[in-house]
């Protein structure tokens, strides 16, 4: 049955307004409507009267309004919006914006841009809003399963071709560098302007399967970052819906390894928050979406995540399993290898990484404490913000070997690179060391540092 409407507002020019440039009737409008929400999987009886009150004024509820602007922009050709049709209730439609993977891409197109424009038009969008741990499992089901896009070429709007695609990556990467240097809370604001202003166009506008295809993967990897940004900046809930998308994004490129990917984001964002099963599972659908497929390096990077989920749960003997296929993965890898360039980062300095961290939440401290060495002797200074993390683990692994001096030095120093970015992860990383210090909280070392340490943070 048709929703129930709520109640009567203004006259809807807008929607008006598309209606008549699709040249459509209402009774026209209200089947494609229904044909619409059946792919969808809702049964709805709209008709020329329900199209008359929407007119008027009246808003149907739940997810008819996307399933209107997805209607209305198949027969113009276009992405149209939610906002365009006179139907963006934020308050009411904030709550789901981007936790859907869309079955159709130009749902993607909308669900997408409709997140965007939400975070640059709203300052305090999903602010403080936590993860649904059921939200980030769900979605990488749907993935797992869903057949590939047929078709993502576009006839309407603005020409766009490999240099537009070009210049997407060309701008991810300065900003990854950026990130990695300074922190997200420098960036982020620059990634999501750059989504909604531009990027957002040239996925509304036209382009051949191929150049298609390659936006598409461009759009996913940027989408990914500003996921990856938010949760450096303390907001989890909007990072949850970035990687959603950025997982749609990439089934519709017909990039499975991205979307391994960007579910092995999902599992570190889990991992962040303590949701170990979660972890777990999500690097497992990653293993299997691909199989044997990726690049050695990859895998290695598949099986470091889900190595990462064991040691929150504290499962030794899982988490060793894991992290020894991750580094006969690394080992096979050669250097002709073609890697993709978002997975360039997972070289050895990366894996001793992973080790250390799984090491210390197992609280196998001399074996967290030779890794966390590793990978501050191999990994380059770019890398600031990682190498903060790992010297704070570094500064874990002395303390519970009851080296209390070297451990205060070390999370000091960590401490003064997070006093100079702008990174929320890089702060709870410094937090968490000093929880683990109260036991010691009278020892002279103890006092020195958090005297340093309050004058810094």
């Amino acid at each position: 049955m048709a929703a129930r409407p709520l109640v009567a507002r203004q006259p809807n020019e807008r929607l008006q307004a598309l209606i008549q440039e699709a040249g459509c009737s209402n009774a026209g409008l209200a089947r494609r409507v229904n044909m619409c929400g059946a792919e969808h999987g809702l049964d709805l009886r709209y008709d020329k009267t329900s199209v008359a009150r929407w007119l008027r004024g009246q808003q149907p509820r739940g997810r008819a309004p996307a399933i209107i602007a997805e209607a209305l922009g198949r027969k113009l050709g276009r992405t149209v919006t939610i906002d365009e049709i006179g139907m963006a209730n934020g308050k009411n439609l904030a709550s789901g914006v981007g936790l859907q993977f869309s079955p159709t891409v130009l749902g993607a197109i909308e669900q997408v841009c409709e997140l965007w424009r939400s975070d640059v038009g709203r300052r305090d969008f999903l602010s403080g809003s936590s993860v649904a741990a059921s939200a980030l499992v769900e979605p990488s089901r749907d993935w797992l399963i869903s057949a590939p896009d047929g078709q993502v070429a576009r006839s309407a709007g603005p020409r766009v071709g490999q240099s537009d695609v070009q210049a997407v990556r060309a701008m991810t990467q300065a900003l990854v560098d950026l990130d990695h240097q300074y922190g997200s809370g420098h960036v982020r604001p620059v990634v999501v302007h750059y989504l909604n202003s531009v990027v957002s166009g040239l996925l509304a506008g036209s382009y051949r399967e191929a150049v298609g295809r390659d936006l598409f993967a461009a759009v996913a990897r940027l989408t990914e970052l500003a996921g990856y940004m938010a949760v450096d900046t303390g907001q989890p809930g909007l990072a949850q819906r970035y990687y959603i998308q950025a997982l749609r994004l990439a089934q519709a490129a017909g990039d499975r390894t991205y979307g391994a990917y960007v579910l092995v984001t999902m599992s570190r964002q889990a991992v962040y928050l303590g949701h170990g099963r979660e972890a777990v599972q999500l690097a497992r659908v990653a293993q299997q979406g691909v199989g044997t497929s990726a690049p050695p390096v990859v895998q290695a990077l598949l099986h470091a995540s889900e190595a990462r989920g064991h040691g929150v749960l504290g499962e030794v003997r899982a988490c060793t399993a894991a992290l020894v296929r991750a580094e006969r993965a690394l080992e096979t890898a050669r250097s002709g290898d073609d890697v993709p360039y978002w997975a360039t980062f997972f070289d050895e300095a990366q894996l001793a990484d992973e080790f250390g961290h799984c090491h210390r939440d197992l609280q196998q401290f001399r074996a967290a404490a030779q890794h966390a060495e590793r990978s501050l002797q191999l990994r380059a200074p770019s890398y600031a913000r990682s190498r903060l993390f790992c010297r704070v683990v570094l500064a874990t692994a002395r303390l519970g070997l009851g080296e209390l001096d070297q451990a205060c030095q070390l999370a000091a120093e960590a401490a003064g690179q997070a006093a100079e970015m702008r990174s929320v992860r890089a702060v709870e990383y410094v937090r968490d060391f000093e929880r683990r210090l109260e036991p010691y909280k009278d020892a002279a070392p103890v006092r020195t540092y958090r005297d340093k340490v309050a004058a810094l943070l």
